[in-house]
């Protein structure tokens, strides 16, 4: 019961009091926003191609009923009994300490480079904002000979009305989309590789110090500001995907995609690798196991219904990703009907989805600069409403474990909060750099895959064989037993 007597004695000391949601509807919004991210729009349709299609569904919500569920519950839990952040909660068992510290320093990680996503939305959104989108064509300084637009056929006489006679009367049998080319030669002007850096891309660096600069302004009174900008960052997004999905509906070729989303291939059941992709998945879409849950928890009051929480928010979530699985492969279908080719030589994963695939597409719409907006308005706020959450996540874990140094007044801990946000921003300034692609990319392959797993597995040890079910039982035996109330 050590453990247990040390969370007690932790309410009982002479301190500040805690900081609490104003409402159970924030702290929902809150939790919707940190788990429904970026990765429910490019993520999760890339692994039903992957894995099997439609198939890839079993595995995914069978993950999220027998790890999902029962770990959100658990860690909403230890946040809401401890009123401790990732860090200082472990006080359970000391010995597990770094824990937290992996929680922390994943969630650090994972904001840096999420922030740099979303600085890539924000470039994007500004450049959409004229009368014709400028990856449409290739006739712009940024394209070489390999790129083909929408409107050219593969072999291609004088595209450019003389101006590149190099590229006069050749047959392609490397082809680039236009898109693909304004993305990597135009926003990144990527190098060949991560040995080849070169300088800073200011364009993405001021977009990226606009990015921290919105989510200090944001953080800068803590939950008390997060919990009224949810109500907008955590719902909006909702309304952009129905007009995205409307729009894709109307679409000439949309059943081809989504008959190729839902056709299931069920012989991929067999292969560990799509369990492996589900669990995964799971963990890093719903946030478990990066210390999120914990820290936002921890502002609950003490009988807030966790139970109701930890149902209805990873089902929001799941349904979620089903649903935006819909909005991309509706276009995604238009994409192969106008290609005249299949469904699967058109997908792409992560970045190459959201910032060459998809906007080719949305290209070739009739007023296309208005559905770009639309879209990239979309993943901004999708990622906003993540990266406030992470954010304020290594920020609570700091603060509960520097104590009254930084509570001591409200200006030392304002003070923190721009310091924490300007040191993300120095640290993400490699990844605005012309080789920055591929660092952001390596990191978005470690931290969000694996480790989350290792991290869940040892937390699972630590509170039922270490801390003990015995004690967690009796932790929330003051917490509401009627699910909805």
């Amino acid at each position: 019961m050590a453990g247990n007597l040390d969370c007690q004695r932790k309410m009982s000391e002479p301190k500040q009091e805690r900081a609490a949601w104003g409402s159970q509807l924030e702290f929902i919004l809150t939790c919707v926003g940190f788990a429904v991210g970026l990765g429910n729009v490019w993520r999760f349709p890339y692994l039903c191609f992957k894995n099997g299609g439609g198939a890839f569904l079993i595995p995914y919500f069978i993950c999220m009923v027998i790890i999902g569920i029962p770990m959100f519950y658990l860690e909403l839990c230890l946040g809401q009994f401890c009123s401790l952040g990732p860090l200082k909660v472990w006080r359970i068992n000391p010995l597990f300490k770094g824990l937290g510290l992996a929680m922390i320093i994943v969630s650090a990680l994972v904001a840096i480079y999420y922030a740099v996503i979303i600085a890539y939305c924000l470039y994007f959104l500004v450049a959409s904002m004229q009368s014709e989108v400028p990856w449409k064509y290739c006739d712009n300084d940024w394209n070489t000979c390999d790129c083909r637009d929408g409107n050219q056929n593969d072999s291609l006489i004088d595209p450019w009305n003389g101006t590149r006679p190099e590229c006069l009367n050749m047959t392609y049998t490397h082809t680039k989309s236009a898109s693909d080319e304004y993305f990597n030669h135009k926003v990144l002007e990527k190098t060949s590789g991560m040995d080849d850096m070169q300088g800073v891309k200011w364009t993405l660096t001021l977009c990226n110090l606009f990015v921290w600069l919105l989510t200090f302004i944001v953080l800068s009174r803590g939950i008390k500001s997060l919990g009224k900008v949810v109500y907008f960052s955590a719902t909006f997004p909702y309304i952009l995907l129905t007009a995205l999905l409307i729009r894709g509906l109307l679409l000439e070729g949309h059943m081809e995609g989504i008959t190729f989303y839902l056709t299931p291939d069920w012989s991929k059941l067999t292969e560990a690798s799509v369990w492996s992709d589900a669990a995964v998945q799971i963990f890093y879409s719903l946030g478990t196991c990066q210390g999120g849950l914990i820290a936002m928890a921890s502002y609950n009051q003490f009988k807030n219904n966790t139970l109701r929480d930890s149902l209805l928010i990873p089902v929001i979530n799941c349904l979620t990703s089903f649903y935006a699985g819909f909005v991309i492969f509706s276009v995604l279908g238009f994409m192969a009907h106008k290609k005249n080719t299949s469904v699967d030589q058109v997908v792409d994963e992560g970045p190459g989805l959201a910032f060459v695939v998809y906007p080719e597409a949305l290209a070739q719409m009739p007023i296309s600069p208005l559905w770009a907006v639309l879209f990239f308005i979309m993943m901004m706020t999708l990622g906003f409403s993540s990266l406030f959450s992470i954010t304020e996540t290594v920020i609570t874990g700091l603060v509960d474990q520097m104590g009254d140094f930084v509570e001591k007044s409200n200006r030392r801990l304002y003070i923190f909060r721009f310091c924490i946000c300007a040191l993300f921003f120095l640290l993400g300034l490699p990844m605005t750099t012309k080789g920055g692609m591929y660092m952001l990319n390596l990191l978005d392959k470690s931290v969000g895959g694996f480790p989350l797993l290792v991290v869940g597995f040892v937390e699972l040890l630590v509170i039922i064989y270490i801390y003990g079910i015995s004690n967690r039982t009796h932790d929330t035996k003051g917490f509401p037993k009627i699910l909805f109330r």
